[in-house]
């Protein structure tokens, strides 16, 4: 992949089995929080895999959009959309029903210092989504950052552990599980508890950060010496075909790659490609942020985009400086502050 349009057509492409149960999708499929990093490229990929089924099914995108040019590249793709503050009950209560919803607005980086702006998006605006929607079906980003931190040689957490987030923003994540639990109960509402870390895509990640620390010579902290990563592609086709596995109680559902990556590992694989020896700092700590994602293997099957895929597509996107967003994931933060 040389260019973004390349990069956008490859995480929009559909497989056989989304096709297949979009192909049985009953009513719209409504994205809220449609312009962030994710948001996007899962919209696209929701057209195409409805066009693929010959379905009449509409996707509409949510978002302030404060680039403008996000909008128009989704209008483009067949998205219908709609400029709304989610937080302005007035214009919550104007959106149009759907039958189901996608539910990725949140607040993550900036946390510190904007604590309350935090809290409200991400445990206060579930409850008013929640009143909206009683009569949908929703998919629920959430994050792995609710998890306690565990020994690599685990495997990482399923879902069967209990929650113990570090910080504020992973526990306000946790307010918006539960706020979205308590609504689920109340009105018999189906959901997923999507539970993610990390996503990757060229522009952003996990793999980004290393191999652009590894081309500019620059250390990489080792405490937190292990993560889990998933191509950004698979991941929006997970969270399409969790409408299908909706429940009342809400099911929770891990979502990320099969590996328990080494950070040291990923450094010396990217100093591979480059022709350079990567500079660390530090040791690896006994625990890191570590989700075990099983179950959702054993329902959707393994990624598509294996985990040294990844690393050759990351490391020949920097190598010929493809563009890069100004999101870090912070995925070395050990106190929970971002």
């Amino acid at each position: 992949m040389q260019s973004i349009a390349e990069l956008e057509a490859k995480l929009a492409e559909p497989s056989e089995q989304l096709i297949a149960e979009m192909a049985s999708l009953e009513g719209d499929v409504l994205v809220l929080g449609v312009g962030g990093k994710m948001g996007p490229s899962l919209a696209k990929l929701a057209v195409n895999a409805l066009r693929r089924a010959g379905a009449r099914n509409r996707v509409i995108g949510v978002s302030r959009f404060s680039n403008e040019e996000t909008r128009k590249d989704l209008e483009a793709a067949g998205v219908e959309t709609i400029s709304c503050n989610l937080l302005d009950d007035q214009q919550l209560h104007q959106l149009p029903d759907a039958r189901n919803i996608i539910y990725m607005a949140g607040n993550k980086f900036g946390t510190t210092g904007n604590e309350d702006f935090t809290w409200a998006m991400n445990a206060y605006l579930p409850g008013r989504v929640a009143e909206k929607y009683r009569n949908s079906r929703i998919v629920v980003f959430s994050s792995g950052n609710v998890y306690p931190f565990s020994p690599p040689g685990l495997g990482g957490v399923s879902e069967s552990c209990g929650p113990e987030p570090k910080g504020e923003y992973a526990q306000s994540c946790l307010g918006r599980e539960r706020i979205f639990e308590y609504f689920s109960k109340q009105y018999s509402m189906p959901m997923v508890i999507f539970r993610l870390n990390y996503a990757i895509d060229l522009r952003y990640g996990v793999l980004l950060e290393i191999a652009k620390s590894v081309m500019n010579e620059r250390p990489i902290r080792l405490e937190m010496g292990h993560a889990n990563v998933i191509w950004q592609g698979d991941a929006n086709e997970m969270a399409l075909r969790c409408l299908s596995h909706c429940e009342s109680p809400p099911r929770t559902i891990n979502i990320t790659g099969p590996e328990t990556m080494s950070v040291r590992w990923a450094a010396a694989e990217m100093g591979k490609r480059f022709g350079k020896e990567p500079v660390v700092e530090g040791t690896e700590s006994d625990t890191a942020l570590l989700s075990n994602a099983a179950q959702s293997f054993q329902l959707f099957g393994y990624p598509r985009v294996s985990l040294l895929q990844m690393v050759d597509w990351v490391a020949e996107w920097v190598r010929a400086g493809g563009h890069t967003l100004n999101k870090p994931t912070h995925f070395q933060e050990r106190k929970g502050k971002f």
